[in-house]
Order: structure tokens, then C-alpha cells, then sequence
């Protein structure tokens, strides 16, 4: 599995708002983007806001259509390569080609995990994954990008349901509401799909449209 080697924070002044890599550290004072609003490089101060140091003036359509592109990668924590098999899947599904490819990015293992707050961010429920601490339908797995579907359920294996960070998982996750799209026990550190979820369930920050037009030029 790849691994970000460089400063996710850079990631987050890259895009100009708050990507959520970090979790806790993210919603305190000490995140990079409270104290260095603008992108990193030596010409992140000069470049324009809507170029994020891209060039100046106005960006252009193809900035836009990248940068929204890079935005939902770095969010869910995909390489090019992965995502671009995400949209190629996307497209020759039914319906509509930006939803699809959401509901793909939202229905993976890694980012079930954290939307049901037994992780604070992707990254670490990635970790989580791949340590093989979580079951799917009963059976162990350590693969953070397995798919769900309606009807999956997830839950904290019997033997890492022990050890003291799931000990305390169940007070630290009740602080953090579930999507409607998920079902969760807390006492059981469970949870199960209960449906594929809906545009106004999903980062609304992000624009398919713009994801959609990228690949499409291509």
C-alpha cells in the first residue's frame, strides 16, 4: 500500500482549507493552515488564492478541474492511479458518473471506519486496517480500499477489542455522529451499511462536476 512520506499539512494549504488529515490536531490552534494560510513553495504568498500559487490572475479551467480532482484524492487518500480506476468504474456504471464516483470514495473500508468514529482520521483508520484490528462480515481483513455494500457489517476484532485504545474507543466515538447511510453499536464497536449514501451526506465541498471534466478532456 502507498504512503504519503511528506507533510500531509502541505496537502491542506495546497487545496487553501482544512483537509482533515491530521484529526484531533486538525480542529486545534496548532494546525498549519491557522498559522500559514497560503500554499506552500516559495511562491505561495505571491500566487493568486484562486491559483494557490498556480499563477496569477484568474485560474483556469483546467486549474479548477485539477485542483478539485486532487482535493477528493488527497481527502480520501488515493494515488492517481487508484482513483483514476475509481472514475473508470464510475463511468460505465448507471447513473450519474460524479455520484457513482463518490459513493465509491465513501464506500471503502478505511473511510467506513471513520465515519463511524473508530478512528479520528483517514490515515489512521487506513492504519487501523492494515494492523488487521476490524472484520468485515466476520472475517478478518487488512485491506483499507475493500469495497462495502449494502447489507456489510464491520466490526473491531475479538482479540484487538482488548487492547486499550478500543477500550476507550466507545467514549471517544459517542462524541461523533454517524452518517444516516451507517448503522453503529457502540457498546459492540460494530457497524453496518445500511445503504449506499446520498449526495447531501458527502463532503459537500467537494465538486464531481469539475472531477468529471478533467477526466473527460483527457
Amino acid at each position: 500500500m502507498a504512503k504519503t512520506l511528506s507533510p500531509v499539512c502541505k496537502l491542506c494549504r495546497r487545496e487553501g482549507e482544512k483537509l482533515f488529515l491530521k484529526g484531533e490536531r486538525c480542529y486545534t490552534p496548532k494546525c498549519a493552515i491557522e498559522k500559514r494560510n497560503f500554499a506552500p513553495g516559495q511562491h505561495g504568498r505571491t500566487g493568486s488564492r484562486g491559483g494557490r500559487g498556480m499563477g496569477t490572475g484568474r485560474a483556469s479551467d483546467f486549474a479548477r478541474q485539477l485542483r478539485a480532482k486532487q482535493k477528493a484524492r488527497r481527502i480520501y487518500g488515493v494515488l492517481e492511479r487508484q482513483f483514476r480506476r475509481y472514475y473508470d468504474t464510475a463511468i460505465r456504471s448507471r447513473g450519474l458518473t460524479g455520484l457513482t464516483l463518490l459513493q465509491i470514495l465513501e464506500s471503502r473500508l478505511d473511510n467506513v471506519i471513520f465515519r463511524l468514529g473508530f478512528a479520528s482520521s483517514r490515515p489512521q483508520a487506513r492504519l487501523l486496517v492494515t494492523h488487521g484490528h476490524f472484520t468485515v462480515n466476520g472475517r478478518r481483513t487488512d485491506v483499507p480500499s475493500m469495497q462495502l455494500g449494502q447489507g456489510d457489517e464491520i466490526a473491531v476484532r475479538e482479540g484487538s477489542s482488548k487492547l486499550s485504545y478500543f477500550k476507550d474507543l466507545n467514549a471517544v466515538a459517542e462524541k461523533r455522529n454517524a452518517p444516516a447511510w451507517l448503522g453503529r453499536d457502540l457498546r459492540q464497536l460494530s457497524g453496518t451499511v445500511t445503504r449506499m449514501p446520498e449526495r447531501a451526506e458527502i463532503d459537500g465541498s467537494l465538486d464531481e462536476q469539475l472531477i468529471v471534466e478533467y477526466y473527460s478532456r483527457r
